[in-house]
Formats: C-alpha cells, structure tokens, sequence
C-alpha cells in the first residue's frame, strides 16, 4: 500500500478543505436507514472561520517526487506543468499523469472527474480495504453495536446521491484484485456494490496491517472478486452433509446423555465442515500430515468427525468405559477424561488423497497444548525430510477468551518465524462464543476482536458469520492456501455462540440474559443452510431428510456397539515407536559406554576448529584446553562431557537438539557450541562436523526466544515425536523454569500416565546455592520430587535383571556431580527399550570446579577401569566414598548422604578436620530412589550415625522427599527409624536464599561444619 500512503497526507488535505469549506464533522453514530444505504449520516458543525489557503508554490519548484504532494492545489499546478511540458515534473508524476490521462481519453462517458475526486476515491476503496470488516455481518445474533468508521461513508469524501450514476476512472498500477481490472472506468454505485459484496458480507477481512506488497496483492486477488464466491450443487450436498454431521452427532449425545459434561460445539457446528474442507484443500496443495491441537469445546466432534475416532469408542467413554482386557505389556495409565483424549487416524480427501491427522492430546489449561503441536509438528518437518515445511501442518484451535486472555498464545506466536522453530506457518481457527465461561468480551479484553494478538506477526485476520456455513468454508480453504503460498500464520475467527453454559449443565442466564434470549429463539446454522438450499431448488427436502436418516441410523448402530467395545491394545505409540516397551514391560539395564578409539576420534573432531577461523582469544585458549584433554585423557570438564554425549549419539545415528535461553554460549559461558569469527562473524558448530555430509539440523543447538512456557512446550512435543532423538531444554537459570509449571504439572510429569504417549525429554536446570540471592540459587528440587510417583512405603525389585523401576516411575530427577555420569546419564536416554523424560539439577560453579573432573577411561567401555562396574560402564546412581577400602567399614561413625555440588564442600571441610571417620556418599539419582545401593551403604557402615546433608532450606531440596524412603531402607535392615535420620542444612525459609552475600557464606561455612562435627549431630530434636 505504499501508493496509497504516499498521497495520504495530500489527498486527506484536499478532501478535507472541499468538502464543505466553512463545516467539520462530528462522529456518526449510526446508519440512518431512511437514507441511500451508501451514505451514512453526517452531522455538520459551523466553523467560526475556514482554513488557511496554502501559498502559491512557484512551477519551478514542482520537480519533487509523487511521494512529497502536500495539497490538492499543488497537484493542479503539477497537472499543469505536466500538460505543458511532461518533462518539467518529476518522473513519477508523469507516469502517474500519463496513465490517468491516457485511460480516461478512451472513456468518453468520464464527466469531469478531477485528480482530486480520483484521489478520494482511491481512499475511499482503501478504507473498505482497511476497515470494511467493521461493517461486515459477522455477528449471527447481530448483538454487537459497532461503530461503522466514518471514512466508510462516500460522502465524507465529497461524494452525493447524484454521483451514483457517475462513471470514473479508477486505475492503479502495481496493484492487484479490484483495482487491476482491464476495465478500470465504472460507475460509483458499481464501485460500491463491489466493495460492499467483498468487505462487508459474512467475513470481513483484516489484511492492510501487512507490510508486503505482494501478500496484500494476493489477498485482494481472492477478496475483491468480479463475482461472490459461488459453490455449485455438488460441493454444497458434501457441505450439508458435513454440517448434517456435525449437528446430529451433538444432538445425539445431549439426547444420549442429558447430564453428561461433554463441552458440545451447538451453536458453531460450521467449524466442522470448515476443518474437512480446509484439510481436503491443503491436501491438494501437498500437506499430507496435520497435527491439531483444540481445547475441550467441540473436541468430541472433531475427533468423531474429522479425525475419524471410532465412534463406538466414543460412547463406550461415556458410558463409563471399561479398562482394556489383560495383554502382555498393555499399560493402561489412570486415563483422563474423554474430552482431553487425543487420537491419530488416515483418511481419504475429497480430492481422493489421504492425509495423517493427529489431534494432541491436552489438559483442560487453554491454550497450554498450543506449542506442543508447533513442536510435534516441526519433528515430523524434520524426519519426513520436509525442507520446505508444505508436507506437515499444524492447525491450532482457540478459543476467543483464550486467545487474548492467555499469555501463551503470544509466546507461541513469537516461535512462528525463529528460524530453529518456524514450521512454515500455523493455521489459527478461533470458535469464537462471544463469550468466556461467564464473561463478556469487554471484561476479557482490551482490544477490539480476540485475534488482535496475531496482528504482531503480520498475519491476516478472516472474522467469519459462523451460521454462514459456505463462507466459513471458504474462509478455511483462503487460509489454507495462504499457508502453502506464504508459509506464515494465519486466522480464521469464526464468530459464533455457545447455544448451552459452559458445559451443559450450567445455566448461561445467569450472567448472559439478553444474549440467551435471543439463542433460543435463534435458528441453528443447519436449518439455515437447508433453508438456502431449498429455495434455491438445489437440493429437495426428500435429500436432506434421507441424509438425517442416514447419519441418524449410523449414530444408533454405533451406539448399539458401543455397549460391546471392548479397548483394543492403545494406539499410544506411532510407527516410530514400533518395539518400544510399555512400564509393564521389562526393558534391561544397558552399557552407556563407547569404544575408546570413537572417543578419541570424536574428542578430536569437537575440539578442532578451521584453520582460517578466527574465535575470541579465550575461546580458541578452552578449545585448545580439550584438545588436550582428550590427548591426555585426563581433567575432561563438564562441558567436553556433554559435547562428548551428543557426538557419540549423533555417530550412532541419533538425531539431538538443545534449545533454551542462551544455550548456543551457555549461562555461565562454558559450553561453546557455536563460535563466532571476531572478523567476519562467521558461526561454525564443531557438532556438526562430526560425520561426513552431517545433515545440518542433526545437531541443532538454538538459543531460544525468551520465553520458557511456549519453548518448554515445543521441546516437549519435538521429543514425542521419535525416540530415536535426544531433545534438551535448558533454562536459564532453574528458578526460572516455574515459568513454565503448567507444561511439569500437566504433560511433562503426567502424560504418560494420562494419554500413554511417552516422551525422552530433558530438562537442564541451573541449581545450587552460591551465593548469588533467591532468584539464582534453586531450581526448586523439591516440587520435582513431590511430583514424583514412586511410593516411599515400598521397595520395589531392585533386582539388576528384574528392574523395571524406572520404567514404572513417572520420570527421572538427578543431580549429577561428575562429567562422566553426566555423560552417561544423558546417553542412558537413548540406549533403552523406552523413554521417560529426565530432570537435571545442572550446575553452575562446577561448570570450572578444580576436583570436578572426570578422565576419559570413565566414558569408554574397557573392563578394568575405576568406572567399569561387573555389568560394564553406565550411570552411576549412587557414588560411594572415594576412601572405601572393603564392603565392611565398622570404624566409620557417621554416614553422610547429599547430593549436588555441596559433597565437594563437605569433602573440602573433612579434609580440614581430618575426619576419616566420616564417610560422604552422593546420591546422583534422587528419583527413582536408588534403594539397593543405599541399602549397600547401610550395611557398609553399620555402626554409622545417619544423616542428609544439603544447601537448601528445610523445607526446599530433597530433605522431605529423601526422609521417608531412606527411612523404609533403614527399617528393612533394622536401622532406625525417622528420628534416627539427622538432618544438615539450612533452616526452613520463604525465600530460597538470602541476598546478602555474607550470610550465605557463613550459612554454608556452618552446615558443612556441622556435618564433620566430632559429636553427635541433635538436630531437629
């Protein structure tokens, strides 16, 4: 719209000073109906004196561009120039002239249009272009008193009734769809009609906050169409026939089960056939896998009837349902209710090709499934090779006070273009109720519509009649082909009504009177539709009422077979799961460890750069300090034990990706995945030299936008999508993760449980007490572990050849001291029958921590090394003193168990007092609690007084999740109770830690004293 910006401030100056030269406007109200249902009424105040003529501007002085005019007289004297000599104006003056002028020679019946009446008229379509939308009918209980613009009215730009029949000229280059056409000279009540039938019928467009020529061209192509949109006898039987569907299948279930919750779709049953039509049209534009994520509302219908979910599963849920038969492996998990259940199915198109679609599973948190189905969605993009990302869609479904209620709607918004997490653009439907559970849009939001959120991403905005069934299909279909040409976000809000409450059984008349009075006098968008029909003669009543006997007879029939359903073995694990084991299925502990030759040859490979790159001085010196590392094989480092990890994995062919704040650098500037030349800026990642011809996105390593809710929740739905792949998210620092607590408490902690789909992911989080204030020091350890599922009470098969107590745990919580076990901690992921996701206590100051190092014969797999246990090396889940000298120490009078970096202090301290009478032992995996090898301990010690040690407060870290399950440990072996447990560490608190940086010194200096005391430790008693 450059064009139209160029000549605004000149062309809204001479409309202003003709209309009327001594009068203003005063807002309109409303449209008078008594008058041309054009021209809007216009209040006039008198001035006390009309503007300023503008000064006479000499001709030699007209030579500046089209893009400066300032008044209408300044155009007339540019005519005039230009007539004299085309030479003397500016060049894009005289193209403009030349084509004005040049067209209008040609039509004899222009009557004295003027270049300022072709001006307002060009502005006049603008403002259909910009604000038509405020006047079109998108309202089906037409409740919304709006305010139509006044720039929307002709006679704001000078225009009369008796302009109607006028002709003009209305040409315009470098412009598309109305404007374009080859028969530029119409007359105004044409032009009118045109912009009327384009922008102020059943949808109403939001388009002109694009800043790209070529998009709005594309978009006025498919808007200001010569003719409306017009489907013919065949596609309008199928659209009757879905929406047929879709009605019956709600009226079915409120007749079947009249006090069920089931968050129905009556009153927006056109999503319906809007989605089967939208998914026919991206399938013939070369989609062929959608994974779409909604809330609750309408969610039975869409899995009934555009993903295809058996309907006698369907029913027999309501019913109550019965937990699947007995079969080897089948886990069945507590399950959820059946409006959060997702499912996959193929299903053939209208243009006979068959296309994946996969509907997220999600909680009842709105919007919270949001960028899982961006994440999943960019996992298929990645192992189905989709370059180009035109073969994986993802279709989000909102809800209007979701969408601009709930802050992870922007977080996801802002992925849509970051180049690690783009997937090509994501298609938005909005059901908008015009409604919140009971609150009205105004107390909901600030903004005119719902989807203002989108307008940050330049994405177009399509508000659709929701009873207008043939213009939300269309609007779906638009959409779907702006995705394939544009590959960026688009909206569909299909403005609607919620004909029940919230749920069915709430009463909406409470809070919302007037809107319910009008619903229930209000015709459904079916009875509309068929209405249209018949008059049209297209379709005969015998039809339509043998497609509700047809629909009708295959509800009961599955209803019948419903009552029979018996759960068939669960579809929870995709064709990239094939083989992998369910918790009641035994999956052996395997060997972590990699042959010395790779490890040399990969350490050699990560620790080399290009001879003509050229890092930062310090970061070439940490370079050049592992390639000594892994010549010597000694003092590797927490960040060469990673790198270590991910280049193993990627020579075994898996795929790994790290995402998070800062992760490219690290937080604490150790880990150096990308560097940057300090003369050209070129980036190289060494992981991606690891193989030959390395696919690029093998190892991918993205510093995140700053979110952690909405990159959290791709991650996770990225590592749902193979188990062949290691996913990391890390946080900047652990405290800030509970900005992402809906994604731990509802699907990293839980989904497994609740819709059996399994997950690998990792999550790195910052933790520690050092000192730098509670906003720096916790990770918040202990809610974690309060999510954990494991039963303090028993002690599970702890047999190495029965053990499955991973397996049945609903995920892993470590805190890791060694580079070595991280390293096998992170490759343990990958080299197992299943997955479960896993949580790491990471570091800070061990990052550079003198004894925190670890030698490469602790990562290879060669018997005899101090790592190399009798099964091979792995992750070790305990770490026992390092003075042990025999499996029975008698002289040991206190056993001291921690974890996390505070065993280094505590070790710092002991050598201090010389207390070789005490033992610290580290346990590196927390959950699942590692009772055999404490219990190994026990006994080891048998005269050990037995306390936990850690830098949190009480009532944080491990202290109330460690107690009891040490306790079941010690009672089996006849060692005490809860009270013979003594507890090391701070004291409870609100905060995680002081901000004074003395006070923490002397509270650590204190509880590591404490711990190596000669005498016995008293507290709490």
């Amino acid at each position: 719209m450059a064009w139209l910006r160029a000549v605004s401030s000149a062309a809204k100056l001479a409309v202003r000073r003709n209309l009327v030269q001594a009068g203003s406007y005063a807002k309109r109200a409303r449209v008078l109906p008594s008058q041309n249902r054009y021209f809007h009424s216009t209040v006039y105040k008198p001035k006390a004196q009309a503007a300023p003529v503008p000064r006479p501007v000499p001709i030699s002085r007209l030579t500046d561009s089209f893009l400066d005019g300032t008044s209408s007289f300044y155009i007339e004297e540019l005519q005039r120039a230009w007539e004299a000599d085309p030479n003397s104006v500016d060049e894009s003056w005289d193209n403009f002239f030349r084509n004005f002028v040049g067209q209008a020679a040609t039509s004899p019946g222009i009557s004295g249009q003027t270049i300022q009446e072709s001006m307002r008229l060009l502005l006049l379509v603008n403002a259909y272009q910009v604000n038509g939308h405020m006047k079109a009918q998108i309202d089906p209980l037409r409740l919304e008193e709006r305010e139509i613009p006044d720039d929307l009215d002709p006679a704001f730009y000078g225009f009369t009734e008796a302009d109607l029949d006028r002709e003009f000229f209305l040409g315009v280059w470098s412009m598309a769809g109305f404007l374009s056409e080859n028969r530029p000279v119409q007359t105004l009540r044409t032009i009118l009609t045109r912009l009327e039938q384009a922008y102020c019928g059943s949808i109403g467009y939001e388009y002109m906050h694009i800043a790209d020529r070529e998009k709005c061209n594309w978009l006025r192509d498919k808007i200001e169409t010569p003719t409306p949109r017009q489907y013919n006898q065949q596609r309008r039987v199928v659209i009757l026939d879905r929406l047929i569907w879709s009605t019956q299948f709600e009226n079915f279930l409120a007749t079947k089960w009249t006090a069920a919750k089931r968050f129905g779709l009556e009153g927006g049953e056109t999503l319906i056939p809007g989605m089967k039509e939208m998914f026919d049209r991206a399938a013939d534009l070369g989609v062929e896998t959608i994974v779409i994520g909604m809330s609750h509302r309408g969610r039975l219908n869409v899995l009934g009837n555009v993903v295809r979910k058996p309907l006698a599963q369907i029913f027999s849920e309501f019913s109550g349902g019965t937990k699947p038969v007995d079969e080897v492996g089948l886990y069945t998990g507590t399950g959820d209710v059946k409006y959060h259940l997702g499912t996959s199915y193929d299903r053939p198109t209208r243009g006979g090709k068959r296309i994946h679609l996969s509907l997220v599973a999600n909680p009842s948190h709105l919007e919270a499934v949001d960028p899982v189905v961006m994440g999943k969605t960019r996992g298929k993009q990645y192992y189905s090779n989709d370059a180009e990302r035109t073969k994986n869609l993802g279709v989000l479904i909102h809800g209007d006070g979701s969408f601009a209620g709930q802050g992870v709607v922007y977080e996801t918004l802002h992925l849509s273009a970051l180049p690690n997490y783009t997937t090509g653009g994501t298609i938005h439907i909005v059901v908008n109720n015009q409604v919140a559970f009971t609150t009205d849009p105004r107390s909901g939001r600030s903004s005119q519509y719902c989807t203002d959120v989108a307008k940050a991403l330049n994405a177009p905005i399509f508000h659709v009649n929701g009873d207008d069934v043939e213009a939300v299909v269309h609007a779906c279909e638009l959409a779907a082909e702006w995705r394939q040409t544009f590959h960026s976000d688009v909206v569909v809000d299909i403005v609607c009504y919620r004909r029940f409450g919230h749920n069915e059984i709430d009463e909406p008349s409470f809070t919302q009177p007037k809107m319910y009075q009008v619903i229930r006098n209000h015709l459904s968008a079916l009875e509309i539709y068929q209405k249209k029909l018949l008059e049209s003669g297209q379709v005969e009543q015998e039809d339509i009422d043998r497609t509700h006997n047809k629909v009708s007879s295959i509800l009961n029939e599955e209803f019948l077979n419903s009552k029979d359903y018996v759960p068939k073995r669960r579809d929870w694990l995709s064709a990239y799961w094939s083989g992998f084991k369910s918790p009641e299925q035994l999956s052996r502990v395997r060997n972590t460890g990699v042959k010395p030759e790779i490890l040399k040859s990969v350490g050699k490979a990560i620790s080399t750069l290009p001879e003509n790159f050229k890092p930062h001085r310090a970061v070439k010196k940490i370079f050049e300090q592992r390639a000594q590392m892994i010549e010597t094989g000694e003092g590797i480092d927490w960040a060469l034990g990673e790198a270590l990890a991910f280049a193993t994995l990627l020579v075994e062919g898996n795929h790994v990706r790290l995402s998070g704040q800062d992760v490219e650098r690290g937080t604490f500037s150790h880990r150096h995945a990308i560097i940057h030349d300090q003369e050209t800026g070129e980036k190289y990642c060494p992981l991606d030299h690891v193989l030959m011809n390395q696919n690029e996105e093998m190892f991918t390593v993205s510093n995140s936008s700053l979110s952690e809710f909405a990159v959290l929740g791709f991650e996770m739905g990225y590592s749902m999508e193979n188990p062949n792949s290691l996913v990391l998210w890390e946080a900047q620092f652990g405290d800030f993760a509970n900005g992402a607590q809906v994604m731990f408490d509802q699907f990293l902690s839980s989904g497994e449980s609740k819709w059996l789909r399994q997950a690998g992911l990792v999550v790195l989080l910052p933790h520690g007490c050092d000192g730098q204030g509670p906003e720096h020091s916790s990770a918040r350890l202990e809610r974690f572990l309060q999510m954990s599922d494991d039963n303090p009470y028993v002690i599970p098969e702890m047999d190495q050849t029965l053990r499955r107590q991973i397996q049945e745990c609903n995920w892993q919580v470590v805190n890791v001291t060694t580079p070595a076990n991280y390293f096998h901690a992170l490759r343990r992921q990958i080299h197992r029958d299943f997955r479960k996701p896993l949580i790491v206590m990471a570091p800070k100051n061990l990052l550079r921590h003198k004894d925190c190092k670890s030698n490469l014969s602790e990562f290879d797999d060669v018997q005899g090394h101090p790592g190399f246990d009798k099964q091979g090396t792995r992750f070790k889940r305990l770490i026992k003193d390092h003075n042990v000298r025999s499996d029975l120490e008698e002289g040991i009078r206190r056993l001291v168990l921690c974890s996390g970096k505070v065993c280094y202090e505590l070790d710092e301290e002991r050598k201090k007092v010389s207390g070789n009478d005490v033992a610290i032992c580290r346990i590196e995996q927390l959950c699942p609690f590692p009772y055999d090898l404490i219990q190994r301990e026990l006994k080891r010690y048998p005269n050990a007084e037995i306390v936990w040690c850690q830098e949190e407060p009480m009532n944080m870290g491990a202290y109330n999740y460690i107690a009891p399950r040490l306790c079941t440990a010690m009672r089996a072996l006849g060692r005490g109770t809860m009270e013979d447990i003594k507890y090391v560490g701070r004291a409870p608190s609100a905060a995680t830690a002081t901000g004074f940086y003395q006070v923490h010194v002397k509270e650590q200096t204190e509880l590591v004293q404490k711990a190596m005391q000669p005498g016995p430790i008293k507290y709490p008693y």
